[in-house]
């Protein structure tokens, strides 16, 4: 066992958090969920893995994930989502690190699906992201959504061998409902910032997302998921600038 903990913050993640928590097995003897009132059995499929739960209120993504943070047994943090599981390969490089230099964080790579359809090309194209990191350095921002580490200068980054597989909607329908969802905080978000947005920005964004996604990014090699894809990311850019107009009309 490492000492390190895993800590995943959920909500209604019944259809996924068992596999998840599965793929940690021998990994760690700390497996925190932090849960924000699930209502589909989440809670019963946690206890059931001997994963340790607690229940809180729902502060948005960056908040909440320091607050479960902090409830951890380690102080070397190993950050999911519930539809985040690992595979060997990267179980076997936690297993073989060192957890003793407190300035390095580390990044993961991750691999995405919709359904069964591993997408290898558009925005999730060498998706790596840092989810390993001293708690005692490292912490959240305080973003309700589209959180960000906050990394001291100075701090070394080291990639690990291996996937996060995240699983990240069973259809594209689901995928697109998590989307319109996402558009709606990031908008609210921007507005509490002041940031501003100027004429035709909705529009332009959104076409330059989806050429980004589908040409630049090769997500037409995914096929059909691919374009579906890009579709929805366009989508959600438009969606959060046209809910960034609506929240500045009254000001301007």
């Amino acid at each position: 066992m490492q000492n390190l903990s895993v800590v995943i913050i959920c909500k209604n993640s019944a259809g996924v958090i068992g596999k998840t928590l599965q793929s940690f097995a021998g990994l760690t003897d700390d497996v925190v969920v932090y849960d924000n009132g699930s209502t589909d059995g989440t809670q019963e499929i946690v206890r059931q893995t001997g994963a340790t739960l607690f229940s809180g209120e729902w502060e948005g993504f960056g908040k909440t994930k320091n607050k479960a943070n902090a409830l951890a047994k380690h102080n070397w943090i190993l950050s999911l989502d519930a539809d985040e599981a690992i595979d060997d390969e990267l179980k076997h490089s936690l297993m073989q690190l060192q957890y003793g230099y407190e300035k390095t964080v580390y990044e993961l790579l991750f691999k995405n699906f919709i359904g069964n359809k591993y997408l290898r090309y558009g925005q999730w194209r060498s998706d790596w992201h840092i989810r390993l990191f001293n708690r005692k350095d490292v912490k959240w921002n305080s973003a309700a959504v589209h959180e960000e580490l906050i990394i001291p200068e100075g701090m070394q980054t080291e990639k690990l061998k291996g996937f996060v597989l995240h699983r990240t909607s069973n259809s594209f329908a689901e995928f697109e409902n998590k989307m319109t969802g996402y558009a709606m905080l990031n908008a609210e978000k921007y507005f509490k910032q002041g940031k501003k947005r100027w004429a035709g920005q909705q529009t332009l964004s959104s076409f330059f997302s989806f050429l980004q996604n589908y040409i630049f990014r090769l997500g037409f090699l995914d096929g059909k998921a691919g374009f579906e894809s890009a579709r929805i990311t366009a989508k959600y850019t438009y969606l959060k600038y046209k809910k960034l107009k609506e929240l500045l009309r009254p000001n301007i």
